[in-house]
Formats: C-alpha cells, structure tokens, sequence
C-alpha cells in the first residue's frame, strides 16, 4: 500500500478525521490550533480547543469543545456561519480537556477526556444522546481511539499511556458496555497507541504516535497482521473514506518533534491517503433514530448477517414537517443487494429521502 500526502498542512496536532458519506467530506482538526478542516481547506478557525467532531444527521457538526470559558462541552456547529449552541456541559477539572471521540452506531455522541500534563488519570469517558451525558468510565489519562466491531456488539477503547486496547461488550440499544478486558497490548518499539478505526472484516487500525506508522490488528486473535508506512513521526488519527470507504485517511502532529525528528520527518503535520484493499466501517452520525425508522430497517435487517433485498425502499418525509415524516415504501427498481446491516448509517427525516 502507497501512502500519498493530501496536504502539507503542518498542523500542531492534527486528529479526529471523520468521513461525511453524505458530502464525501472528510472533516478533521487541528486541536491546538483550534483549526476544523474541510478536506484540505480550512473550514473554520474558532476560540476553543477542538478535541473532536462528528457529523450530525442535519448538516452541522458536533464539536468536543475545551475553553477557558466554557471548560468543556460538546457543541453543535453549522460549518456554513460558523454559529456554535451548547448541547452540553462537561464538569472536568480545568487542567483537563476534550480529547477523541465519535457516534457509535445509533447516534450516540462518545468522547473523552484527558488530563493536559498527560500524566494523571484525571480524564473520563462520556455518552451523550442528545438529551444526557452520561459518565461511563473514569480514571483516563489520555482519552484517544474509538472503534466499534461490524456486528456492533463489541466496542473498542485505548487509554494511551496503557499501551493497551480494551474490548467492551456493547448494547447498542441502551449505549451501556461491560465485560472489559485486554485484546491488544503494543510493545514499545511499534509508538503509543492513539486514534482508531475498523474495517468490516472486524479488524482495527491504529495510528502509531511516535512509530511513524498505522498499525492492523486481529482483535480476536491479538495478532499484528500489518504495518502501514506513514511519512510522520506523530501518526495520530485515521478514518476509512471515500466513495467505496476503502481509502484510508491519517492525520499527524508535530507537537512533542525535536529539530532532528522534524528534519527527518518534514512531512509531520501533514494530512494522508492510503487505498487499502478493504471496506472500511462507516463515519456514525450523530442523532439517536427515531423509532418508526428502527421498525422499518427490522422489517428488512436482522441479525446483524448479510441479507438479500430485492428492492430498494425510499423513506418520504412531508415537506411541511421534516422532522416529523411520512413514511412510505415504494419500489424504485429491482435488483439483488449483498450488505451488512450493521454497516447502513441512516439518514434522518430532513433530507429528501433515503434509499436503503
């Protein structure tokens, strides 16, 4: 696999790269600098720390925010005026702030944080539906990769200093996890474990913050099945993209470099692509489903197994109400569709329609 520099952004702490399918846009950020990117444009310099962002089902963007005033929050952004509302407030001590985080597959806002010192375990690790935040663990220190398995059913977490992936049993349902445990432990010479994505084969890929690299693991069996070249000492953050999800996006930082570490890596900072031979899992929006959505997509989806349809169905919202739709089913066309469930991110009633 050739990786292609994007952009030479040099970014101080480039991180969070999410794919928007419904755009094909690729959003990332660069936290200290308190840049958002659009691609490889900037979309937006704001006030706060960025520590992560995910796309919501309505346009905007969903921000984990970290400032002086506002301490922390996750805050919804319309990328076209910049406006920013409060959805919630995070009590953290003020020496912490918003580190990674994501949607899980219902729509569900997790995000973490991290003690700035990036020594004591002060951080915790947040759900957010829209409506509460709730605390589902405590004792972090440096909150950083998120993934989930195809089926949905296990979730993935890495503190990096515990050099450690930690599996939890998922209830995608209710968002609560259990059972944790170790699935992957990295020696020192691969870097530090930070940002993570997974494939629909179930396997992760993590970026190497100071091994210059982006690692693929088998979470089932522990093993390292590849190492992925990444001209960047500080590998930070990766997502699957683009139109057949197969294009593998990576962030990176030069925050932490010496004078010598950045003459041999003068690319740190910069934004990559690498096209990989798999289907990445998808970018979850963030915006719980509404129910009369969950009962269509189990008339059609279960089991979370690849699954035949012989039509595809358009969800019709009424344009007077958009948040409150009509729903029908009507066939567009016949053919045969081989898909996994567990992959769709469905869109919500303001777009015009959907086709599953």
């Amino acid at each position: 696999m050739q990786t292609e520099l994007i952009l030479d952004a040099k970014a101080t702490l480039g991180e969070g790269p999410a794919w928007d399918a419904k755009t094909q846009t690729l959003y990332w950020v660069d936290i200290l600098e308190k840049r958002i990117y659009a691609g490889v444009e900037l979309l937006a310099q704001l006030d706060d720390l960025i520590g992560c962002l995910a796309p919501r089902k309505n346009g905007n963007l969903i921000l984990g925010l970290s400032g002086a005033e506002s301490r922390a929050s996750f805050v919804d952004f319309a990328p076209d005026s910049s406006r920013q509302t409060v959805l919630a407030a995070l009590s953290e001590s003020a020496t912490n702030r918003v580190n990674d985080g994501k949607c899980d597959p219902a729509g569900r806002f997790l995000a973490g944080t991290m003690d700035m010192n990036e020594t004591d375990p002060n951080g915790s690790f947040y759900s957010f539906d829209g409506k509460t935040t709730q605390t589902l663990f405590s004792g972090v220190t440096i909150s950083n990769g998120l993934a989930w398995s195809p089926d949905h059913k296990t979730f993935y977490y890495i503190d990096t200093p515990t050099r450690e992936v930690k599996a939890f049993d998922y209830d995608v349902s209710t968002g609560q996890i259990a059972n944790p445990r170790a699935v992957i432990h990295f020696p020192e010479p691969l870097g530090w474990p930070d940002g993570m994505t997974s494939d629909m084969d179930g396997n992760l890929w993590i970026a190497m913050w100071g091994g210059a690299q982006v690692t693929k693991w088998n979470p089932n069996s522990s093993t390292l099945l590849e190492q992925v070249a990444i001209p960047a000492l500080q590998s930070s953050a990766c997502v699957f993209g683009g139109k057949d999800r197969n294009e593998l996006y990576v962030t990176s930082a030069r925050k932490g470099m010496s004078e010598a570490d950045l003459k041999k890596y003068p690319l740190s900072g910069g934004l990559f692509k690498v096209v990989t031979k798999v289907e990445g899992m998808p970018t979850f929006e963030f915006g719980l489903r509404k129910k009369k959505e969950e009962r269509i997509l189990s008339s059609f989806f279960f089991n979370h197994q690849s699954v035949f349809v012989s039509s595809i169905i358009s969800l019709h919202c009424s344009p007077d109400n958009p948040t409150n739709g009509e729903f029908s089913t009507t066939v567009s066309r016949f053919s045969t569709i081989n898909t996994r469930a567990s992959s769709l991110n469905v869109c919500e009633c303001h777009t015009p329609h959907f086709m599953l």
